[in-house]
């Protein structure tokens, strides 16, 4: 039982497949093209089918029997003794299928369908064989056997775009190998460009007939579904992709859970979706297009835009919740009710959250970059809960882009509440990637935050600042944002965040060499993070105590401290500070003459640096080659809040 999407070259497989086999089977193949689904509707009765199958085998019509049991019993019966193969190409079910199976010990049926038809496996012992996709490599050899090597080799990135606007679906890439061996003088190029220029329609893949156009072979399949999985399809070309879950597909369509599961079985059963990992269901770029065009022409303006209105609320409400689950220290913003029929998700921890912004990044990303118009309020929001998860996880670029985007979207409703929001997240992920343009976005969002009177917004901007200033050897400077900060974070009454600044306090004191005043700030810190249950609040207050107890000469104390600091990092998914306070602890240790636990400690940092792809991978990487050439080690390679 051969399965898989429109265009994906079940017949082609089976048909090749059954000219090498040939000779196993010497008696013969019988042929029938079951028609499951023709563009006229008119699939082949089974009856038909043995009829057909029984004057191939030499019975005469009036010695064919009447009615569809006695057929199909003359049927196996003729084949009892033989050694045959029959395909049956092209079925819509299994009760189309059934009748026509030989039986027989020595024979075979070979069933291609764009559904699945597991219940030839449960009841006939079919082995089941899914036709994916080609991947891009084998999406190349096609082309090269179509066009020849020579031609294909000479124009590389031409066939490399032309193998990525076809989706790896073979249908599409033999019409467009078709198209270029139709003009061989014509540049591969100018055929690229073409598709490129394409994008979001289908006409480019069109071979003249109906069979050959991939948007009359992908109706069929529409075509064949009930209304509310028709609805559904329509309703996935409006969803930012690449990929989506039964609870955001329930909020894109506005249903209960338990239906939209049985719309997206009838989807996968039909070869319209894959469901390419547990609980997560995608179909190709084309099929998306598909899916588009129909949306388009079929659904109302009011229907689209609700559609996509429960949907970007599924995504902020869920998002807004998570983040809530990994920081207490975030800038408030409060949402609107979700659009009705929105059904966002129900986190309930830490690990949760994590696990929920892993699973969703790349539609959130998609979700921010390709907010249409009119949803610039959801794309500063949904951008700004972003920040946490991406920072821990070192996407600072992708990061940078969606605040980008999220400025320009507030800028455009001249909502300074968006705008302030988003320069104070440029400015933090600038700061990261090292960029001179952070102090302006700090200023522009300190600015946007005192005219709104916003005491939380004002104070994350302090304690960026002293970041910065602390960073440039600016002590005193440093040690001042940390105490502005206190004090608005205890003016919005935000117990978080002045956690947070009261270790800032305590660190900038301890680079002023107060050690003793900034231990008793960092146990305050950590005494008040511990009563709200703020993990990455007693993180940095262990991390921060580590620091003052290695410069007091208490490495002991230090290296317990840098060990609790870590373990809770691991618990947050906070990598890039666990790589921070990895290179402290192997400080710790040198200080303490433990020179391999020094480097199994840099050594984790340098790991850690290397994966983020940040710029503090190089200093580390030369403070162990130092320590190993018999060196003084280096000054410290990182300066943290």
């Amino acid at each position: 039982m051969i399965s898989g999407t429109a265009g994906v070259g079940k017949t082609a497989l089976a048909v090749h497949w059954a000219h090498r086999a040939r000779h196993a089977f010497p008696d013969g193949q019988l042929y029938v093209n079951l028609r499951g689904f023709d563009p006229g509707g008119l699939a082949v009765d089974p009856a038909d089918a043995i009829r057909g199958f029984l004057n191939a085998l030499g019975v005469p019509p009036d010695r064919v029997p009447s009615g569809l049991p006695a057929q199909a019993g003359l049927y196996r019966g003729l084949l009892a003794d033989r050694r045959m193969l029959v395909l049956l190409d092209n079925a819509r079910d299994a009760e189309q299928v059934r009748p026509l199976l030989p039986g027989a010990p020595g024979c075979v049926a070979l069933v291609t369908s764009r559904h699945h038809l597991a219940g030839l496996a449960a009841t006939e012992g079919a082995r089941l064989l899914a036709v994916d996709l080609l991947a891009p490599d084998q999406a190349r050899t096609l082309l090269a056997a179509r066009l020849g090597l020579r031609r294909t080799a000479a124009e590389p990135e031409a066939v490399d775009e032309i193998v990525t606007r076809c989706a790896g679906l073979p249908l599409a890439l033999a019409i467009a190998a078709a198209r270029a061996a139709a003009q061989p003088h014509l540049p591969l190029t100018a055929l690229a460009d073409e598709l490129r220029r394409a994008e979001g329609r289908l006409d480019a893949f069109d071979g003249g007939d109906p069979a050959s156009r991939v948007r009359a072979v992908l109706s069929t399949s529409y075509q064949a579904l009930s209304p509310d999985a028709a609805r559904l399809f329509r309703l996935l070309g409006l969803h930012p992709g690449p990929d989506i879950t039964l609870p955001a597909a329930a909020s894109l369509a506005g249903l209960p859970r338990s239906r939209t599961g049985a719309l997206l079985t009838e989807l996968t059963r039909g070869s319209l979706l894959t469901q390419h990992v547990p609980g997560r269901y995608a179909c190709h770029d084309l099929l998306r297009v598909h899916a588009t065009e129909l949306v388009t022409a079929h659904d109302s303006d009011d229907a689209r835009r609700s559609a996509v209105h429960r949907t970007l609320d599924h995504y902020l409400h869920t998002a807004h919740a998570a983040d809530a689950l990994l920081t207490c220290t975030r800038d408030p913003i409060v949402l609107p009710p979700a659009h009705p029929g929105a059904a966002p998700e129900e986190l309930t921890d830490h690990q949760r959250a994590l696990a929920w912004f892993s699973a969703e990044q790349a539609v959130l990303l998609g979700a921010v970059g390709r907010s249409p118009a009119g949803f610039d309020t959801h794309t500063w929001q949904l951008a700004s809960t972003l920040i946490t998860f991406l920072d821990r996880t070192g996407h600072w670029p992708a990061l940078n882009t969606a605040l980008t985007t999220a400025l320009r979207a507030a800028q455009r409703q001249d909502d300074r509440s968006g705008q302030a929001t988003s320069h104070r997240g440029l400015g933090f992920v600038e700061s990261r990637l090292g960029h001179a343009d952070a102090q302006y976005h700090y200023t522009r969002a300190r600015d946007l935050f005192g005219e709104l009177g916003d005491q939380s917004g004002q104070a994350r901007v302090h304690q960026e600042l002293g970041r910065i200033s602390l960073g440039e050897g600016h002590f005193h400077e440093a040690l001042a944002h940390a105490r502005q900060a206190l004090a608005h974070y205890r003016a919005a009454r935000n117990r978080g965040g002045e956690a947070v600044a009261l270790n800032h306090v305590g660190r900038y004191r301890a680079r002023l060499g107060d050690h003793r005043r900034a231990l008793a700030d960092c146990r305050q810190a950590l005494a008040l993070a511990e009563e709200i249950e703020d993990l990455d609040g007693q993180a940095y207050a262990w991390d921060a105590l580590g620091y003052i107890h290695h410069h007091l000469g208490e490495e002991a104390h230090a290296v317990d401290c840098y060990r609790t600091a870590l373990e809770l990092f691991r618990r947050t998914g906070d990598r890039y500070h666990e790589a921070g306070s990895s290179a402290d602890l192997g400080d710790a240790h040198l200080a303490a003459a433990d020179l391999d636990a020094a480097h199994r400690a840099w050594a984790r940092a340098l790991t850690l640096f290397d994966e983020l792809g940040h710029p503090k991978a190089a200093p580390m990487r030369s403070k162990i080659r130092r320590s190993l050439d018999g060196l003084p080690a280096d000054a410290p390679v990182t300066a943290r809040t």
